[in-house]
């Protein structure tokens, strides 16, 4: 006895048609095209915090190596070629030495703070970058261009390149959305702080 064949069973045995797989192929390319511009934001915006939380991080790690070592360290940003690290005087050599290596800033991150036109609160009373650092560790050593430097003195005080005592260190990073300051007071208080680079009025609130 032959079996008749029904309708779904005949349409299965011939697969896909070319215009099924194009349409798979469109919606495809539709949902890519959604889904890209997403993720490299989202990438983008975890390099930016990723460099300010850096940034944070080296400036209390400054803090503890000058006050545990009995000498003076800083943070120093090379504005030039968007590079950030540690160093600490060496009393021996009297020379600033290296610790841990150049870090560079993420790709589309630079030391700057756009056009953001105001300070995070209680902490500056125009915006600015932390003073140039200096080659030495007085007044009168020669400033090293195109650099800002949070010093810390033997106590784990802030200070200026010449050490003076100095509330009004900063440093900025935006990736053009964005606008990041590491902060330190006379207190000595180290806070990092967020506004958006695209608000006319800049509106700081402070991270943890």
């Amino acid at each position: 006895m032959s079996s008749i064949s029904s309708p779904a069973r005949r349409w299965g045995e011939h697969g896909f048609s070319l215009l099924d797989i194009l349409m798979v192929v469109a919606l495809i390319g539709v949902v890519s095209g959604i889904a890209v511009p997403v993720t490299s934001g989202a990438l983008s915006g975890q390099k930016f915090r990723n460099d300010t939380e850096a940034i944070s991080h080296l400036v209390g790690l400054a803090k503890m190596r000058a006050s545990a070592g009995s000498t003076r360290a800083r943070v120093r940003a090379n504005l030039s070629d968007q590079t950030f690290l540690l160093e600490r005087w060496d009393r021996t050599t009297d020379a600033w030495v290296v610790e841990g290596g150049v870090t560079p800033l993420s790709q589309g991150v630079t030391f700057s703070f756009g056009a953001v036109a105001s300070a995070p609160p209680n902490t500056q009373t125009t915006i600015a970058f932390s003073p140039a650092c200096r080659a030495g560790t007085t007044a009168t050593s020669a400033a090293i261009g195109g650099t800002s430097c949070i010093v810390f003195n033997s106590r784990g005080l802030p200070v200026d390149g010449g050490g003076a005592p100095f509330g009004g260190h900063a440093l900025y990073v935006t990736n053009a959305s964005a606008v990041s300051a590491t902060t330190v007071t006379a207190t000595p208080r180290i806070r990092r702080w967020s506004t958006s680079a695209l608000a006319l009025t800049a509106q700081w609130r402070e991270e943890q």
